[in-house]
This record gives C-alpha cells, structure tokens and sequence, in this order.
C-alpha cells in the first residue's frame, strides 16, 4: 500500500466486532499503525489467557495429545543422555508452555523407570492453563519466564510448540528502502502496510539488495529464550529440546498464520480470537545457542527423530497390550511421524552442556532399536 493512503489507514475507523479489535481499531485512529510485533504479542496474550485452546473443542492438537508415545520417548530420550552424563544432579525439569500437562505427566512417568524425579517447573502465565496443569502435574512449580527457575543444579527443558507462538518483528523491502512490516486499519479491517521508518540498518548487509516486496521475518522473543537456555545449559549443565514446526535455512518471506477450530483463518481477522504463529528460524536458534557455549546436538525432523528412538516398537507394544486400540494408536504414531503428516515439518534442535554426551537420535538411529 502507498504511503499517500496512510492517512485513510488511520482515519477510516468503523466499529470493528468486540474484544482485542476495538482496542486496537481505537489505538491505530490516535497513533496510526502498530508493528506486527505488537499486533501479534497482544492477540496471543488475550488468546492464551482467555481459555484452553487445545484438543477437539478448542483450536488445535498438539504432539503430546495425539500419542503418549512423544512424551515417553521424549523422557526416553532425557533419561539417556542424563545417565550417559553420569547422573548429575539435582535435576530440574522445566518446560516452556506446557499445555495441560499431558506432556510432563507422559515425560516424568517414563524419567521415574530410570530413578530419576526432578523437581518440576512450568513457565507459564496462562491463568486458564495452570487450573489444568495442576491436575495433571500436581507437584510443578509455575514461573513466568525463565528468569525465576533455580540456576543452580542440571537442567533438563522441553520447549514443544513453544517458540513458534512468540511473536515475529517483519521487515519489507519497499521501493524506498527497507521498512517494517505494520497493522493499519481501513474499511473496517487490519492490514499490513509498510511503516514510515527508514529500517535499512536492520537488515544485514547481504540482503539489503533484496527485490522489493521481500519479507524479512525475525523472532526476538525466540532468540531470547534460545539465548537464556543456552546460557543456562553452559553454565548448570543438562540439555534441552525445541520441537517446533521451522526451516532449517535462513529464507525470506511472511510465515504469519492463524489457526481457529481447526482451520487455518486469516491471521488479521479476528486478533485474540485464533492462534497466531510463525515458522521457527532452526538455523538462527542454533547460532544463537552456539554463541552462548551450548553444544548443538543437531536440528532433525520430528519423524526420523521419534522413529530413530523406537515410535514404531512402542506403538506395536501399546497395542498388543489393548488390541482393540491397536490401529488407532498405530494412526497416532503415524500423524507424529509421517513425512506429509507432522514428521517433516516439525523439527527436534537438541542443545547441550558443552561436557555433556552427544544426543541419540540425531545422527540416525539408536543402537538395537528397530527401525522401519
């Protein structure tokens, strides 16, 4: 859009539907346009602490819903490498976002087979979720971010559908240099229009040359809790998985999309009403962690990650001890490892203390499991 239509942006101000809209609609008419940056934060925060927006009466299905089997194998996977550490301790088990539990509860169970009961801790500030949470992981201490989690003692952190939530900071390359990427209002709808600001000095300098139009998409809130976690791994010891939907090479373009029973819905329609995302940036999230003296265990797909780990035994066991669940377990192992289903597009990044051991399942599969 042309900066000569900025002014109709701002002014033309109708009386948007009620929740998070009006109170944007109202800021954009005395301020004019807010940053994508600001836009996305404010509808996920009104999102997420307004209700529960997993499973088939909510917005979306995560991992840990779909098959037990991702939180065993992921507590397969942590037990593992704390053994192969020497089993330092104390232990703390933290996760980032952690739904209604489900994920802990599959996770602590399977660490409890190997001796292994870390104290729990949750950083999450919805106030509809931790109700759940308690119910599931009674024992979990809650924190808002990760500053208030003990940093003494190894940590163990899982991160599932946890970045890709945060909000993004875009850039785009306009016929007069670049400028980042805003939400106006006009004709009783948020759109994205490009800001007033010269922002060339953002942008590196091999891709200021860019064609116009070009979207260059960052994540600051993603990059500081890689950062914390990296940190945090060099100096207490322990590892850390982020799972999340990602590429793997830096690229250009707006990833943005919004999710509502189920469907995907235009992102600027209803804010605080659907679950706002972005693609995880797996090759900037290694970088970061690397500068910060953690070991990068390695960046795979969720499906060679969890088959590499024993998915499919697992789901042949789970269903001869219930037969008559076999296939639908079998269906569930599937959704989390098929290549068109969640297996490529969502991706494992395993980091580590620098002394720790080096990762299963990052490098092929694991000595003595079966893989199909």
């Amino acid at each position: 859009m042309s900066f000569g239509k900025r002014k109709r942006i701002v002014e033309d101000v109708a009386a948007p539907p009620v929740g998070l809209a009006p109170i944007f609609a109202r800021l954009i008419h005395n301020h004019g346009p807010i940053s994508l940056l600001h836009y996305m934060g404010e509808a996920n925060a009104r999102y997420y602490a307004s209700r529960d927006p997993l499973g088939h009466a909510g917005d979306f299905i995560t991992a840990p819903e779909i098959s037990q089997i991702f939180g065993e194998l992921i507590g397969l996977w942590l037990a593992d490498i704390w053994i192969r550490a020497g089993r330092p301790g104390p232990v703390h088990y933290v996760e980032l976002g952690p739904g209604r539990g489900t994920l802990a509860r599959d996770v602590l169970r399977t660490l409890r087979r190997f001796d292994l009961e870390p104290a729990v801790h949750f950083v999450e500030t919805s106030v509809a979720l931790k109700d759940i949470q308690l119910a599931s992981v009674p024992q979990a201490q809650w924190h808002n971010d990760l500053s208030s989690v003990p940093q003494i003692g190894t940590m163990l952190l899982i991160a599932n559908e946890f970045l890709d939530a945060l909000p993004v900071r875009q850039l785009v390359r306009t016929e007069t240099g670049w400028r980042e990427r805003m939400v106006g209002y006009y004709q009783e709808r948020f759109i994205p229009v490009a800001g007033d600001r010269p922002m060339d000095a953002a942008v590196p300098e091999e891709r200021r040359d860019a064609p116009v139009g070009t979207i260059i998409e960052t994540c600051p809130g993603a990059a500081a809790v890689v950062q914390e976690t990296a940190r945090r791994l060099a100096d207490q010891g322990g590892a850390a998985l982020f799972i999340d939907y990602g590429y793997l090479e830096v690229r250009n373009g707006s990833s943005l999309q919004a999710v509502r029973a189920h469907e995907k819905v235009d992102p600027f329609e209803t804010p605080g009403e659907a679950d706002l995302t972005a693609l995880v940036d797996f090759a900037t999230m290694r970088a970061i962690a690397e500068n910060q003296g953690a070991r990068w265990l390695g960046t795979v797909g969720q499906g060679p990650w969890l088959k590499a780990l024993g998915a499919d035994a697992r789901a042949r066991a789970l269903g001869q001890m219930a037969p008559q669940h076999a296939a639908a377990l079998w269906n569930a192992k599937e959704r989390l490892c098929a290549p068109d289903q969640m297996g490529e597009l969502f991706k494992v990044m395993g980091l580590a203390a620098p002394d720790w051991p080096h990762g299963e399942a990052f490098a092929g599969p694991v000595a003595g499991v079966e893989v199909e």
